[in-house]
């Protein structure tokens, strides 16, 4: 099953992190996203034509993170926006990351 049609599964702190190579196959199904140099993030920058698709599109992003139950830092301006994800109960990546960042991927914005 592809991540983008996966459901985020609520986490409550009982499983480990992901290890680095985890992260990095997981990161192999998320094109355009980034691992934090400890393998505790990802991250990616999404480049618009003006301020209003970038502001549209974090309306978005915030959408399906609150469906999802997962809280992204979304930072955006004039033409861009910049999404990192992580699981704070974990203290660090967890299989629901990599599931919001392949269901941000297909905004039709990004």
């Amino acid at each position: 099953m592809l991540l983008a049609e996966k459901r985020c599964i609520p986490c409550h702190g009982e499983v480990s992190a992901l290890t680095r190579k985890d992260a990095e196959n997981y990161l192999k199904q998320v094109q355009g996203w980034s691992l934090s140099d400890n393998a505790s993030r990802i991250h990616r920058e999404f480049i618009f034509p003006d301020f209003k698709t970038a502001l549209t599109f974090a309306n978005h992003v915030g959408e399906l993170a609150e469906e999802a139950g997962h809280h992204p830092e979304i930072c955006f301006g004039w033409g861009y926006a910049k999404v990192e994800i992580w699981t704070h109960k974990v203290g660090g990546l967890h299989e629901n990351d990599f599931i919001l960042a392949a269901r941000i991927d297909a905004l039709e914005e990004a």
